[in-house]
């Protein structure tokens, strides 16, 4: 078995013989001819792993032969190899997209260096993030394990997330080392809300709150409208920290970026957490002071029409006379109005736009069986939400904001994790349907399992009844009845949900941008 067959074009052939030695000596086969008919006769006949292609030949040009074996075999990886270093020449090339350009003379560790840069790329990468995360694995274990600080946590998210985006982009067999991992943080992470979310909804509590929904506007957004600036929010419902990671590259090149997280409120769903961060109120206070403006769990009516007056409440409470628009986008359409009225939005102090695209892809992934496929691991839901972006709305308006100055802020309401553990849960017919949490009278539930708020007007939310209670799903679980409950639980395992207790969903993105200066 050879490390690769490659072919190598050049009128000179024979003054290269010792490198073609020290190449088959490295476990490489070499086919050589000497001019670009039959370079393109020998690709005809065969696939080669990569070709090293002289510019200057008689007869066809070493531009001429690349052009017709990209028509023959478009997926081979070719390297010029040439006397010239004249820039047009070069344009060509890299325009006709060579793998590499050397300029001769070349030594063989440079030719070597290219054939595993294009050959063997994929197998050493995967190498050497596998070495490089078996190196790290006990490190996270320890932090795991003694992670007592929201900061604590944080960190080991964005560590669990580098990884995962690192070994993803590889054939690496770590993966489900790393799941593991992942669960057994959540574990802990879930302790840790566990033991600390009470103490936060407290006043008086001595505990120090992280930022959370309510916090927003007064913690990141009020103070860029102090110093004068134009300030776009843009929430993207059920957006997750790794779903921003691969979109940060697309806008890194367009703007400074400063990545933060906040926690969101329970529950980690849109009624509580973007009314919650819309109104700087936790759900309780929304519905005693804006009883017209809340929606209860048992009402028919939209649980997020209301949006744009709470933003005006939270205004008008502070003092302030900022001049906002709100606008939600579910489609294509409606995007494209927000840029063409770009110019008229930049009269506003604060813009304010709502993107549902990937709360409707988690929703569609859970009922259609084709978009199931399509997104069916995390690295798949992650592509299509990177897809998204590249070809939606989001990317046009993003290029142009970028070149008004305005500052940019990107969050969400809530993440969602991919549930596979079912948890049996029994209520009334009244209880909620949502799959990470419940709330009702006499819920059954196995406390060890779970998170129960008991009495929730301590955690600021709503109580339709004295005796209603809030129990959240934690770690990677999900409620199922136990009327049907194979057939339920096979339908909606390993679906994305929210609403409960995990770094996927309360951990999230808070990110501002600042257009680079040109």
């Amino acid at each position: 078995m050879t490390n690769g067959l490659l072919l190598w074009v050049d009128d000179e052939i024979e003054l290269l013989k010792a490198h073609i030695i020290f190449l088959e000596k490295k476990g490489y086969e070499v086919v050589t001819v000497s001019n670009g008919t039959d370079a393109i006769d020998r690709c005809r006949q065969t696939t080669f792993d990569l070709i090293l292609l002289d510019e200057m030949m008689p007869g066809l040009t070493g531009l001429e032969t690349l052009q017709q074996i990209k028509e023959i075999s478009p997926a081979t990886p070719v390297v010029m190899v040439t006397k010239s270093e004249e820039e047009n020449i070069m344009d060509q090339a890299i325009g006709s997209k060579i793998a590499d350009y050397l300029i001769k003379p070349v030594n063989p560790n440079q030719i070597l260096l290219t054939l595993k840069k294009n050959i063997h790329k994929k197998q050493i990468v995967t190498e050497v993030t596998q070495s490089s995360y078996q190196q790290n694995f006990g490190n996270i274990a320890m932090q795991i394990m003694e992670s007592r600080t929201y900061n604590d946590w944080t960190d080991i998210y964005r560590r669990l997330v580098h990884w995962e985006l690192e070994l993803s982009s590889t054939s690496s067999s770590m993966t489900e080392t790393l799941q593991m991992q992942k669960e057994e943080a959540n574990i802990g992470f879930s302790k840790y809300v566990k033991n600390n979310y009470m103490d936060w909804m407290s006043p008086s509590g001595d505990t120090e709150r992280p930022l959370m929904s309510p916090d927003i506007f007064k913690k990141k957004v009020f103070p860029l409208l102090n110093e004068g600036e134009k300030v776009f929010l843009i929430v993207i419902d059920n957006f997750r920290y790794d779903q921003w990671r691969v979109i940060a590259q697309e806008v890194g090149d367009m703007f400074d970026i400063d990545e933060d997280m906040y926690m969101s409120i329970l529950p980690t769903a849109t009624q509580y957490a973007r009314n919650a961060i819309f109104s700087g109120l936790m759900p309780s206070r929304i519905a005693e002071m804006f009883p017209d403006l809340w929606v209860d769990e048992d009402e028919e009516e939209g649980k997020n029409l209301n949006e744009e007056p709470l933003i005006r409440t939270q205004i008008e409470r502070f003092r302030r006379h900022d001049t906002f628009s709100y606008h939600k986008i579910n489609g294509t359409a409606g995007g494209e109005k927000i840029v063409e009225r770009l110019n008229e939005l930049l009269r506003n102090d604060l813009n304010v736009i709502v993107v549902n695209f990937i709360d409707m892809l988690s929703h569609a992934r859970t009922e259609s069986k084709m978009v199931r496929e399509l997104a069916n691991t995390e690295s798949a839901y992650r592509s299509i939400t990177l897809s998204w972006f590249r070809h939606s709305v989001m990317s046009e308006l993003l290029k142009r904001l970028s070149e008004t100055g305005c500052k940019v802020i990107i969050t969400t309401d809530h993440g969602s994790i991919r549930a596979s553990k079912a948890v049996k849960i029994v209520g009334d017919r009244n209880t909620n349907t949502n799959l990470r949490y419940k709330l009702g009278k006499n819920l059954n539930f196995n406390a060890k399992d779970v998170f129960v708020i008991k009495d929730p007007r301590k955690a600021h939310l709503p109580a339709p009844n004295l005796s209603t209670a809030y129990v959240f799903a934690t770690g990677n679980s999900f409620f199922a009845y136990p009327n049907n409950y194979n057939y339920y639980v096979s339908y909606y395992k390993n679906t994305f949900q929210h609403g409960g207790i995990s770094m996927e969903e309360m951990l999230v993105p808070l990110i501002t941008l600042t257009s680079r200066k040109r």
